[in-house]
């Protein structure tokens, strides 16, 4: 271990002088044992290069779930001070712009989906549009289009697609403001025009889960969630529409380096200054694209909610279908935070990093402001998937920010190696989980070895006190994309 510097059992410090040019230490969360597998994927010099970011503020910081990805690793946090130069670079946030989770629960217990597990899942493979380009039921195109991508998630609940408490269950309501339409280009516009309401690939997932272990009983009780109780989870983006406006946005910001007199070790961490129009333009087309990604969760859980009523031949109100929250990730925000004893007006990008936000917080939805914000990490489809609350700690250290998911230890391509010659299926009985995809090798890319133990992540973030434990959930059955 020769880069990092152990700060306590679950923090580690990459040092300022590590690169020349790093303006702050990085920070990365993780226990002893995770260390070597960190150090091996480039991720702890994508951290370095972050912290050489312009107006970076108190460090570059990664979550234990951090693995290499572009710019900025998986599980990366940063944060730029606006008011001193501080930039927005498109790597700090990701090509699936508002990559999300929301969770469901329902009045169904273990032992009402007993035998209709394989069934449920069918229909929701039937209901749900998944994999590579697949296409929705909507067709949205001129003046609807433009609403999608200023609404987001109330547009789809004004034409039917769920219930106006969604919305209050959803970070930011389910809408940035300031979207702008006429800066999203005419590819990304063609290429999200058919994918509204579809599950898409890759790690994305629709799952039917059980809450197996309730950790903190006040807690779960204000979410209503109970040992036994069936929840829906849900993770999807911006589809190819939040794909296309950051290829495309990653194009001028590697002019505006040029333009700004702008230097990173990294030109995928290409960037801008939070004031100038090519800064303002990229949160204006990107606040479209985090709109779209609530519009399509929004309908995805209407999806969900149909196959569920036609299964059990009841309405979803009936079976109590109701929205425990949806966060983001993959997202960039202008938020306030208390540096040093002083207040900040932030530009935080969180890249495979969810927010975390404590009890008090104004933002949060008034039945939720006791005890902090629910903070949904999925697993994979095989282990488990946890829900916690933000802290305090959180918001003091991590400008109110927590991992999003397991994170990947083998790439695709290492996963099917790891694979070959052996069964799919049988990987995945081992676990007790019936699955539907659109193709086999999404299966394989997607078996639970290829991520981290997801039971591991959650310690540090829990131990480390920037998200608390409420409830563990099993899951039962998956479709993937």
């Amino acid at each position: 271990m020769t880069t990092l510097k152990k700060i306590d059992s679950y923090r580690w410090m990459v040092p300022q002088d590590y690169k020349p040019g790093m303006r702050v230490p990085g920070i990365i969360y993780a226990k002893e044992s995770m260390i070597k597998a960190i150090e091996k994927d480039q991720s702890v010099e994508q951290v370095a290069n972050a912290a050489t970011l312009p107006g970076i503020i108190k460090a570059s910081l990664a979550m234990p779930d951090i693995h290499y990805g572009y710019g900025l690793p998986i599980g990366g946090v940063v944060a730029t001070d606006i008011s001193k130069g501080g930039v927005i670079t498109p790597g700090g946030v990701g090509f699936d712009i508002n990559c999300g989770v929301r969770l469901l629960r329902t009045d169904l217990t273990l032992q009402d989906v007993e035998g209709r597990i394989e069934g449920l899942i069918d229909a929701l493979f039937s209901t749900v549009p998944t994999g590579v380009g697949s296409k929705g039921p909507l067709r949205i195109k001129g003046t609807q289009y433009r609403e999608v991508l200023r609404k987001g998630a109330a547009w789809a609940v004004e034409q039917g697609y769920g219930w106006p408490e969604d919305l209050e269950n959803t970070e930011s309501q389910g809408c940035l403001p300031g979207a702008d339409p006429s800066l999203v280009s005419s590819k990304a516009q063609e290429r999200g025009k058919d994918q509204l309401g579809t599950l898409g690939s890759g790690n994305h997932f629709l799952e039917i889960q059980v809450v197996r272990q309730v950790l903190n009983e006040p807690l779960a009780s204000v979410m209503g969630l109970e040992e036994g109780q069936i929840t829906i989870m849900i993770h999807s983006g911006s589809r190819g529409f939040g794909h296309q406006v950051c290829t495309d946005f990653l194009k001028v910001m590697e002019r505006a380096l040029q333009k700004y007199q702008i230097q990173v070790p990294d030109r995928q961490l290409a960037c801008a200054p939070y004031d100038s129009q090519e800064g303002q333009d990229y949160l204006g087309a990107m606040a479209c694209a985090a709109n779209y990604a609530w519009a399509n969760r929004q309908c995805l859980a209407h999806w969900a909610r149909q196959a569920f009523s036609k299964t059990f031949g009841k309405s979803a109100q009936e079976l109590k279908i109701e929205q425990v929250y949806d966060v983001a990730h993959n997202i960039v925000k202008i938020e306030e935070h208390i540096v040093d004893g002083e207040k900040y007006k932030l530009a935080v990008h969180r890249k495979g990093a969810t927010r975390a936000f404590p009890p008090g917080h104004s933002e949060l939805p008034a039945h939720y402001r006791e005890v902090g914000q629910p903070v949904i990490i999925p697993g994979d489809m095989g282990r488990a998937s946890y829900v916690l609350v933000g802290t305090h700690r959180a918001m003091e250290e991590t400008f109110g920010s927590t991992c999003h998911g397991a994170g990947r230890i083998l790439s695709r391509q290492a996963a099917k190696r790891a694979l070959k010659g052996r069964s799919i299926q049988e990987e995945i009985n081992k676990y007790g989980i019936y699955a539907r995809a659109s193709s086999k090798a999404t299966l394989v890319e997607e078996v639970p070895m290829a991520y981290k133990d997801i039971d591991d992540v959650v310690e540090v973030v829990h131990k480390a006190g920037i998200a608390q434990l409420v409830v563990r959930l099993q899951p039962l059955g998956v479709i993937k994309g």
